[in-house]
């Protein structure tokens, strides 16, 4: 590896690589420096039990093969590889601290945390950025538009299949009197199927062929009936390396390290270099005026060698805990606003239970499966309160999401004589058992809610704790009482939704802050300018959720983060080379 670029990236995450594609398109020499491991490189053929490689900058070195190896789809194993670590995981996770019962869920490698994302990528509600207070005036939701457009047939965005649970919900949004959603720039309430970045499924599974092979890819010597793209097996959030047998750029669901990393490094100007912790920004300050970014210092995971590498511009895209993080560790110029503002989308869960014989007449099967199809292939929009999706997770993940926690304490503690839904809050014992036992007749929705930025709410470093990095994050966040209004209203939705569908019982998590959807850290108009570069450090840009200026009204945020990405890219370009 050289120690000199024309531009430096920290983080191959859902966004960094898409700033790499671009500027590697326009010529320039970039690396990419990830903290986690490289899944499915030849480079690192066993790449959480050796160092591997030091750097892979060729297509050639992606292989599906590996990656069916090591994506093994066992959710216990897939968690411990995938949440935010080292490849080497005699060393544990990686620290940050979260006050009270709030959680942050991030992931490590390239791909970053889109390795667990569930492939929704749909645009943001344009009334977010053009009628709330949050973006600066000089950018419209107008000028993101080409660059969506971009990214969406990059990664081949197409409607979600449908199977028995969408169906189920389309019944019930429609018997509920809503319309369904045809524009995939949403400014009226509505529901549709999700617009995700995964392979659409062969026809032969449609669920009239009686299909009878084993799933695998025609490359796949050992396939049965051989298909293509997606095989409605649900394993989108955690690594997803369906279809088996297929080569690594045609796997279905279209992370950053599937449907942007290979493009990027067909240009023949992006380096990949993982298990790099960036620990420090470098600038001059000696120029006058505001400092100049001129590199970054990474530590090697592995080896713990720390070095240096120098560029003519720094693109922080590690995220929107880890680049402020990286910022406040850099002793960069202080700003009031770097770590502040954070947006998760403050999410609940309800879920539906339906008796058999009602399913079997609006469905003419017995069971709604929500496992069955992708993870969550439909959407409930409502532009400035947020969004409702199904979900359609294992019944452990189900159990942790619908059950496991709540900000309200067990369900026997809640009062719910004014409530619309029946039980609400944490499950144990035979009552867990019990409406486990009806996984297969359940609906769950997932609550995605539109909150808005405050100053308390973000990132920043935990006084006399550190980790061999640094200090570590300390994230908080208490929602408003307009969020917990808009959550409010969006749970009462999916009860209406619920109950139009059929459900005999409708159950509330009433979940603790759970930080899935992460942005607002680094926010344009307070942070950076509408080029996404830093107000106080010259040649330093932000290209992550981080920079997003809100909560983009509740979708979910990977499209808007890589098209504002793309755009980021293309600034760097013109102001700099």
């Amino acid at each position: 590896m050289t120690d000199d670029y024309d531009v430096v990236i920290v983080g191959a995450g859902g966004d960094g690589p898409v700033a790499a594609w671009r500027l590697g398109e326009l010529g320039l020499d970039v690396l990419v420096l990830e903290a986690g491991p490289f899944y499915g490189n030849k480079q690192w053929e066993k790449p959480t039990e050796e160092p591997g490689g030091e750097t892979s900058s060729s297509p050639e070195d992606l292989s599906g093969e590996l990656l069916d190896e090591q994506f093994t789809t066992r959710e216990l194993e897939m968690v411990q590889k995938l949440l935010f670590g080292p490849a080497d995981h005699e060393r544990g996770f990686w620290f940050r601290k979260f006050p009270g019962s709030g959680v942050t869920i991030q992931a490590a490698g390239v791909g970053g945390t889109t390795l667990i994302y569930t492939g929704n990528h749909p645009r943001a509600y344009p009334a977010a950025i053009d009628e709330q207070p949050h973006w600066p005036d000089a950018i419209s939701y107008e000028d993101l538009l080409p660059y969506y457009r971009r990214m969406e047939e990059l990664l081949d965005v197409q409607p979600a299949p449908v199977t028995a649970k969408e169906e189920l919900f389309f019944r019930g949004a429609e018997s509920a009197g809503y319309d369904l959603v045809t524009d995939r720039n949403v400014t009226e309430v509505g529901y549709r199927p999700q617009p995700n970045a995964i392979a659409g499924p062969d026809r032969k599974l449609r669920a009239d062929s009686g299909y009878d092979g084993n799933f695998r890819h025609p490359s796949d010597p050992e396939a049965v009936e051989p298909v293509e793209g997606h095989t409605l097996a649900a394993h989108e959030l955690l690594g997803n390396p369906a279809p088996r047998g297929a080569p690594y750029e045609e796997k279905a669901k279209k992370t950053s390290a599937i449907g942007i990393v290979p493009e990027a490094l067909k240009t023949g100007n992006v380096t990949v270099r993982p298990n790099a912790f960036v620990t420090d920004v470098l600038v001059d300050r000696s120029l006058g005026g505001d400092p100049e970014a001129t590199g970054v210092k990474f530590k090697d995971t592995w080896s713990n060698e720390v070095q240096t590498v120098s560029a003519d511009a720094v693109v922080l895209a590690a995220g929107a805990v880890e680049t402020p993080r990286l910022w406040l560790n850099s002793g960069l110029p202080p700003n009031e606003w770097v770590g502040k503002g954070m947006t998760i989308h403050f999410g609940d869960n309800v879920m539906g239970f339906f008796e058999e014989e009602l399913v079997d007449e609006k469905l003419g099967r017995s069971t709604v499966d929500p496992h069955e199809g992708q993870t969550i292939a439909a959407r409930f929009d409502y532009p400035g309160v947020g969004m409702l999706q199904t979900t359609g997770s294992s019944p452990g993940i189900a159990s942790i999401l619908g059950f496991g926690a709540s900000a309200s304490g067990f369900t026997f503690s809640n009062d719910l004589s004014e409530a619309p839904w029946d039980s609400q809050g944490r499950l144990a014992g035979t009552g867990l058992k019990r409406f486990l036992s009806r996984y297969r007749q359940a609906l769950p929705l997932l609550v995605v809610t539109d909150d808005r930025p405050h100053k308390r709410n973000g990132v920043s470093v935990a006084p006399g704790v550190t980790d061999e990095h640094g200090p570590v994050p300390l994230v908080n966040y208490v929602p408003s009482e307009g969020d917990v209004r808009r959550r409010d209203r969006l749970a009462e939705i999916a009860t209406e939704i619920l109950r139009e569908a059929g459900a005999d019982h409708v159950h509330r998590s009433d979940s603790p802050p759970t930080a899935i959807h992460l942005h607002s850290t680094m926010a344009m108009g307070k942070v950076v300018d509408t080029a996404c570069e830093a107000y106080d450090v010259d040649r330093l840009f932000v290209a992550d959720h981080s920079a997003l200026a809100n909560g983009v009204g509740g979708p979910n945020p990977t499209n808007t983060g890589q098209a504002l990405a793309l755009r980021t890219a293309e600034r760097i370009a013109d102001r700099y080379f």
